[in-house]
């Protein structure tokens, strides 16, 4: 991989969020960077290592904009049930993910995960969450990562109990 960040695996995992503002949709990403990618996330944990995942790989322009339409559909409904004048945290969040929206057919390469499944084993719900997740690969715009606000860790663990 190139233009690698001079980041320690702590700073990596606490730093790097949502950047979906700052893609940068000019510079080219070579397939063998996203191949290179998928190479670390097949070492992730697989149920009784089967392995049953797949990756598209889309960089054609027509198919990424066709991607991108229904993205868009879908994204359309997802924010259409998400008031941000309830919750003013979440108007950023929105923002954001809007603009991916817009955004997501000119993203240098689209990678589309999937999970091979037995249609008797298809459970009845959140089978969009099985049949794939839509992620968009570019470089980052800027170096200046910083942890996110998140909640205190003491408010979120339970030693041996609830």
């Amino acid at each position: 991989m190139t233009d690698l960040l001079p980041l320690n695996p702590d700073e990596l995992l606490t730093t790097t969020r949502t950047v979906r503002k700052r893609l940068d949709l000019e510079r080219p990403v070579p397939v063998e960077v996203v191949r290179e990618a998928l190479e670390v996330a097949l070492q992730a944990p697989s149920g009784s290592n089967k392995q049953k995942w797949h990756w598209l790989i889309v960089t054609d322009p027509e198919l990424k904009k066709k991607v991108a339409e229904y993205y868009a559909a879908s994204h359309a409904a997802y924010t259409g049930a998400v008031d941000p004048a309830e919750d003013p945290s979440r108007a950023r969040i929105v923002s954001s993910s809007k603009h991916l929206a817009q955004v997501m057919g000119d993203v240098p390469v689209l990678v589309i995960g999937a999970i091979e499944i037995d249609e008797d084993d298809l459970p009845a719900g959140n089978q969009a969450g099985l049949w794939g997740s839509l992620l968009p690969v570019a470089y980052t715009k800027g170096t200046d990562f910083k942890p996110a606000p998140r909640k205190d860790l003491d408010s979120v663990i339970h030693l041996n109990g609830w």
